[in-house]
């Protein structure tokens, strides 16, 4: 097996032992964006001289005999709306292309405090606006498994750059699903957090009161590991929990037998594929099998779910991107007669039609008249899906559903159509509103060879019980073992520079 295709879980003992160099393990995945990425294009920008270089100050950290650190030697995807300190952070939109933060998101410095390498950041939809990775203004990434297909989105090219092994691990953000639903749709573990368990600090607000960083990994493992270094308190957030620390991996164990797994029926009949309703009744009997009570609850207010999501998301989001004007930073039209011209021109050219279309949506609800009339009462129907969440919790250990109503659909398929597109997170959205963890695993394949995902969500703060169960269906079962076909690729120690290098 190549250094690329490992786990984190196997790869750093490894380097902990010096079995492997840091250089060679960040060397291997290098390698391999540049022998498949142009296919796949699942970066924006590519790190390569960052990378090599930190790598080199790992590996003379080590030979001094100063012990290890958590994630010492890892090679981690950024996703492209998170900031990182001297690396452009484009959010995939003509408005930022240029932009280099002049600090780190706190999740950046604390992957790099914990020994983490960089090797790029990741594609995505235009600011986190969308479902398939289609309206980044940079390029449409393409599933690994079939490349005529979405990779699911906004975190598509973190989704694609892990299962593809162009990274041992990836950051995603979900507002909406967008961590659960392109790892479901690639065949990887996504996790999104309790709201405010991962500092947001230093990530580009699309809604503020759903946004969440969170792990995407080849495994549940990994995905713990991962957690116990991002999941800090964070001053520089007023949402953060101020809990102390966790140690995820102490939850891995294989055992559901005191699980009671609630399964909502209103889940299964959202224009649910066959293949994936089949894949699910599967993973239901499987969880059976392992021991959990599985039974049948009510979420009676989510069919109102998707509405009041794109209602709240939108006001937020037009109320975020007023501080992309034109004047303090980002594209400026030239010519303009005045500064209002100049904003107007600059935000028709810059941004792309998906992120209009929510701003406008967003400017209108929160004109006067519509705020009461749309905003105030998606606010209502935020807290009855909350209610809906906390009754069923107090029965329940936890709920689990399919993490997308279809497989990954093909490019071209959806991006004319904006409510079909939405459909897409029919599943993944109320966690969102309701502020609540969920992970999304894989659970099987259709007939032509798409992974299918499996969803599991629990109370708010309980990632131990989301882990616990995420782990024990993994290790029952081997959906996660399974590669997409990629070309070959020489994997060794020469040092590499891709097309997007910086």
């Amino acid at each position: 097996m190549k250094l690329s295709e490992l786990g984190a879980f196997e790869l750093l003992p490894m380097i902990k032992r010096k079995e492997v160099s840091v250089e060679e393990a960040t060397v291997g995945i290098l390698n391999k964006i540049k022998a498949v990425d142009r296919d796949i294009q699942a970066y924006i920008t590519v790190t390569n001289e960052h990378a090599l270089q930190r790598a080199k100050e790992a590996d003379l950290r080590l030979n001094e005999g100063k012990p290890p650190r958590p994630l010492e030697g890892l090679s981690v995807a950024i996703k492209d709306n998170i900031c990182t300190k001297g690396i452009k952070t484009t959010g995939a939109s003509v408005y930022l292309e240029d932009f280099v933060p002049p600090y780190d998101a706190t999740v950046v410095r604390l992957l790099e405090d914990a020994g983490a390498i960089i090797v790029g950041k990741t594609n995505l939809d235009e600011l986190a606006m969308g479902s398939s990775t289609e309206s980044s203004a940079m390029f449409p990434t393409k599933n690994p498994w079939d490349l005529q297909r979405v990779p699911g989105g906004s975190s598509g090219g973190s989704a694609a750059a892990v299962i593809a092994d162009e990274a041992v691990f990836a950051l995603g953000s979900d507002t909406g699903g967008s961590i659960r639903q392109p790892a479901a749709f690639c065949g990887i573990v996504g996790l999104k957090p309790t709201y405010g368990l991962v500092s947001r600090y230093g990530l580009i607000g699309y809604a503020s009161s759903m946004d969440q960083i969170g792990p995407m990994t080849k495994n549940v493992r990994d995905c713990a590991m991962l957690l116990n270094v991002i999941a800090r308190h964070d001053p520089k957030d007023a949402q953060s929990y101020t809990g102390e620390p966790v140690d995820y991996t102490q939850f891995l164990i294989p055992d559901i037998n005191e699980v009671i797994v609630g399964v909502p029926k209103e889940f299964l009949n959202k224009g649910l594929s066959k293949s994936v309703k089949d894949a699910f009744m599967k993973a239901l009997n499987k969880l059976e099998g392992l021991g959990a009570k599985v039974v049948e609850v009510s979420l009676p207010h989510s069919d109102h779910a998707l509405a009041a999501y794109y209602v709240i998301s939108s006001a937020e989001a037009s109320s975020n991107l007023a501080r992309l004007d034109g004047i303090r930073y980002g594209y400026r039209a030239a010519g303009c007669e005045d500064s209002a011209s100049m904003t107007a021109i600059s935000r028709g050219k810059g941004f792309g039609s998906e992120v209009k279309r929510r701003i406008v949506l967003g400017t209108h609800i929160l004109s006067k008249g519509n705020f009461e009339k749309y905003f105030n009462d998606a606010l209502k129907i935020r807290s009855l899906i909350f209610r809906d969440f906390e009754k069923i919790f107090k029965e329940c250990t936890c709920l689990v559903c399919p993490s997308s109503p279809t497989v990954a659909f093909r490019i071209g398929e959806k991006i004319r159509d904006p409510l079909e597109m939405y459909l897409s997170d029919v599943y993944t959205v109320p966690p969102n509103l309701a502020g609540l963890p969920g992970i999304s695993i894989p659970c099987g394949f259709d007939e032509e060879g798409m992974p299918i995902g499996l969803q599991i969500i629990t109370k708010q703060f309980d990632e131990a019980t989301l882990l616990q169960v995420a782990y024990t269906f993994e290790q029952a079962t081997d959906f996660h073992k399974k590669k997409p076909q990629l070309q070959k690729y020489d994997c060794g120690s020469e040092s590499t520079r891709g097309d997007r290098n910086v």
